[in-house]
């Protein structure tokens, strides 16, 4: 049956009368659960909802009960679970809900704690998960704008998902005696499209698939109008400012308020500083929401950690840390400390009558291991498999059937003389080898593509190891096909170029699980990319964090279970090991290194590193020694940007075409000597925003990187939680704040979307008035 319009207001199709169970777990039939003008309610009762956010997928199964004691103990009476596309279906067609996937046994858990689930299927997810949750086998079909549409090559692969979703877990809904309250119709949608007439038909896929309890729909406060539907609920979210989300609930419906993800922190992504929230302002946020009769959801309670790799990337390429710790109230390995009792102290003023708040559980244990080698070791190039594929120009990896991991390509070179190895793109690093010598490497977060070669005397056999980290989980980029991709030429200094034809590739594909392959080793000690092997001896099965500082990047396994990703360029320099994941007795440790170990040794520590940074460590860059180059030029916009946090569209007076565009601040609303950019999105000249992949920060006049990490790359990243923010902490820049973003081609401008920095009208660096420049030339290097 589906929902249908009611005199007090959205109602869920909830089918019969209306009983008197009121807590989730008892043996009673289900009640009613509708959503009215100003309440949810329950029983005919107004219910307000505290819900926290936990992803059962990365929480070990073993600790499932613990983390939900928890939540319960802060005062939440709900908790929200989002499914990820891709870690059930994997492979098309083949679903998988055992084990570490057992999403009805998450649920049946909640239960039995008195908690009370909001389910979150896709089937589009973000979440910092590897193409937010979509399968990497869609992208087998051609084109660059057919995902999260009406195409039926998408629409189709999703209805059958969430066809089988209901399947599973439509039985444990509150109409079926189980605790799924309500459930969510794809995600923030409003942030990527607005065709309604596509979130119809998802939110009719879901009532097909037997869904009957009430569905609603999420967007930023900014989004909230873009896609809302009568049929669905809306509900917004937010980090600060609750006063003007719950306003622009208001502005589209008559309901009840709900902030469907307070931030209760942030994301890391590698190479910039461990993200922490204000555990003041939220305290503040969530009082106001309660007070105003609303609803909410933190996101997150607790984070946990992305095991194995399913880690994903923000945009326009910066890929996410293992640890997803999010300085959440509950660490990411169970720990509850100050932040989780003012939560709780918060949330305890503010019960139903009669409801009090169990004890928080026990703290979990914690052991330290002794430093231990890895001696054993295996060459990556003399494991990779003896049959290669060959392709006259290399392709996408989706297009031979390979999903991630590290794929090798050969080709060989005539002799000739010296000139420039160019490739069209190359996801995600590379390193080329030029007869066995490291000649450079590729970095698609600089869309570097491309190496210099000398000059050779004899054929010689080039071959580049690709290793694929995350595919882009957020915007139009999760598009976002991997591998060497041609045409790939030999440009000479003369300028001549010639396509380089006839290759062989080769890959270790990790699978699902980062499963490894049959590997020969050796007991010797060996340069280049390789893994190595070593073993620890438990003595209990407890907690702990392994030290990867001393290495360079890659993956570990512990008991042939994928960990996940590590990079010393940090923040993170640890990695968190379940207790339950640990043998009594010796326990088998492998780990990738793509760039070599400094020292070839692991210790666990009893506390993380999530907040040490190493830039020294990285991949060779190219100085950003870059200066305006903008004498002479004539604006081709100047304006003026409302105060507040709204975001702003501009359009100019007719397209501008340039592979470059500045954005100049002239003032700032508050008077001070900065400029904070939360998000900057260019229009075509169909009015819509243009695909970011391909973009970098040509020159940022300065980046907050003591106090916050205000790099300029925030700006273009799609999150409006963050923010570009000029230097302040230690010197401030005494010259127009300027922002140069390189597109990686000329092409038509027609706009820009300006989301100034979120919070209270106090913050700093909201733009007053600026100007925009576009063309081909307005850096020049030094």
């Amino acid at each position: 049956m589906s929902p249908h319009p009611s005199r007090r207001g959205f109602l869920g199709a909830a089918a019969g009368t209306a009983l008197a169970l009121s807590v989730p777990g008892t043996a009673a039939a289900a009640p009613r659960f509708a959503i009215g003008d100003k309440d949810f309610l329950l029983d005919g009762k107004p219910l307000q909802i505290r819900c926290g956010e936990m992803h059962f997928a990365r929480v070990p199964r073993e600790y499932w009960g613990h983390r939900l004691k928890a939540i319960k103990a802060m005062g939440l009476n709900t908790v929200c679970a989002y499914l990820f596309w891709n870690y059930h279906e994997w492979r098309e067609g083949q679903y998988r809900w055992d084990g570490q996937r057992d999403a009805a046994e998450f649920c049946r858990l909640a239960q039995a704690e008195g908690l009370w689930v909001i389910l979150r299927p896709g089937p589009y997810a973000c979440a910092e998960w590897e193409m937010g949750g979509l399968p990497w086998w869609l992208l087998k079909h051609p084109g660059d704008a057919f995902l999260r549409t009406r195409a039926p090559s998408f629409v189709q692969p999703a209805r059958r998902w969430l066809q089988e979703v209901g399947r599973v877990l439509a039985p444990m809904q509150l109409t079926q005696g189980g605790p799924i309250l309500m459930v969510q119709v794809e995600n923030e949608y409003g942030f990527f499209g607005e065709d309604r007439d596509y979130m119809r038909l998802m939110r009719q896929a879901l009532l097909d698939a037997r869904f009957d309890v009430p569905l609603f729909q999420c967007n930023p406060t900014n989004a909230v109008a873009k896609t809302h539907i009568p049929e669905l609920l809306s509900v917004a979210n937010f980090g600060s400012d609750p006063e003007r989300g719950f306003k622009a609930l208001a502005s589209v419906q008559q309901g009840p308020l709900m902030c469907g993800e307070y931030y209760s922190g942030w994301f890391d992504t590698w190479g910039t500083p461990h993200k922490r929230g204000d555990n003041a302002r939220a305290i503040r946020d969530i009082d106001t929401m309660l007070k105003a009769n609303g609803s909410f959801s933190l996101y997150m309670a607790h984070g946990g950690t992305t095991f194995g790799l399913w880690g994903g990337c923000d945009r326009p390429f910066r890929p996410d840390t293992t640890s997803y710790d999010y300085d959440a109230p509950i660490s990411e390995a169970g720990w509850l400390g100050e932040k989780f009792r003012t939560y709780r102290e918060c949330l305890s003023r503010h019960l139903a009558p009669g409801e009090t708040l169990p004890a928080a559980p026990a703290h979990l244990p914690v052991m330290a291991v002794p430093a231990f080698a890895l001696s054993e070791t295996a060459p990556v190039f003399a494991n990779l498999p003896e049959a290669a594929i060959r392709d006259s120009s290399p392709r996408n990896i989706e297009q031979y059937d390979i999903s991630r991991g590290l794929v090798a390509y050969s080709v060989t070179l005539p002799p000739g003389p010296a000139g420039k190895l160019e490739v069209a793109n190359a996801r995600d690093l590379a390193w080329i080898y030029d007869g066995g010598r490291l000649a450079g490497t590729m970095d698609t977060r600089q869309r570097r593509f491309s190496v210099d070669l000398p000059a050779r005397t004899r054929p010689t056999r080039i071959e580049i190891l690709l290793y694929t980290i995350a595919r882009v989980n957020f915007g139009v980029e999760i598009h976002d096909r991997k591998g060497l991709q041609g045409p790939v030429v030999l440009r000479t200094k003369d300028g001549a170029a010639e396509e380089l034809k006839g290759w062989g590739i080769r890959a270790i594909d990790f699978g699902a699980d980062g499963e490894l392959p049959p590997l020969r080793w050796q007991a010797k000690r060996v340069a280049g990319p390789a893994f190595w092997r070593g073993s620890f001896d438990a003595k209990e099965r407890a907690d702990t964090f392994l030290d990867m500082s001393s290495w360079g990047q890659g993956i570990v396994w512990i008991n042939g279970r994928c960990l996940g990703r590590y990079w010393s360029i940090g923040p993170t320099q640890t990695m968190y090991l379940p207790g339950p994941w640990v043998k009594a007795g010796r326990n088998e440790v492998v780990v990738l290194d793509l760039t070599g170990p400094r020292a070839s040794r692991i210790e666990g520590r009893t506390t993380p590193i999530l907040d040490e940074l190493h830039p020294e460590r990285d991949l060779p860059r190219p100085a950003r020694n870059a200066r305006p180059n903008l004498a002479g030029l004539t604006p081709v916009h100047t304006g003026q940007f409302a105060g507040g946090p709204a975001t702003q569209e501009v359009k100019f007076d007719g397209p501008a075409r340039g592979r470059q565009l500045c954005l100049e601040v002239v003032d700032s609303f508050d008077g001070k000597p900065h400029a904070a950019v939360a998000e900057l999105a260019l229009l075509g000249p169909d009015g819509k925003p243009m695909n970011q992949s391909a973009w970098t920060i040509a020159y940022a006049s300065s980046e907050e990187a003591h106090k916050e990490d205000g790099g300029a790359l925030n700006a273009i990243n799609g999150q409006t939680s963050d923010y570009w923010h000029t230097a302040y902490g230690q010197e401030v820049h005494p010259g127009p704040a300027r922002l140069i973003i390189d597109l990686g081609a000329s092409t038509e401008i027609a706009g820009l979307r300006y989301t100034p920095r979120q919070g209270p009208d106090t913050v700093t660096g909201r733009i007053r008035r600026y100007r925009v420049f576009v063309g081909d030339g307005l850096v020049r290097q030094l």
